[in-house]
């Protein structure tokens, strides 16, 4: 469940574009549910595991999507200055 966030991390040296944000998050699903699939159903059934892989790897994503914009995020932005002339 947690691969998915942490290789979605490993893509995102810069800050992630809306392309890279909506292949991502299908990736983290998709990825996400064939990890709850493979994985032992145990007692919540093997629908419930894909379910609880999905809910998990997206919520993983999100997190670091959202770590990942603050850091990006212009802290100190100056504001233009005059020009005098």
């Amino acid at each position: 469940m947690f691969a998915p966030g942490i290789i979605s991390l490993a893509f995102y040296k810069r800050k992630p574009s809306r392309l890279q944000i909506i292949l991502g998050l299908v990736t983290t699903i998709v990825l996400s549910a064939l990890l709850g699939f493979i994985s032992p159903s145990g007692p919540i059934g093997q629908l419930g595991s894909v379910i609880l892989a999905v809910v998990g790897g997206v919520i993983l994503y999100v997190a670091i999507l959202a770590i990942l914009l603050y850091w990006y995020q212009p802290r100190h932005a100056n504001p233009p200055m005059p020009t005098s002339g």
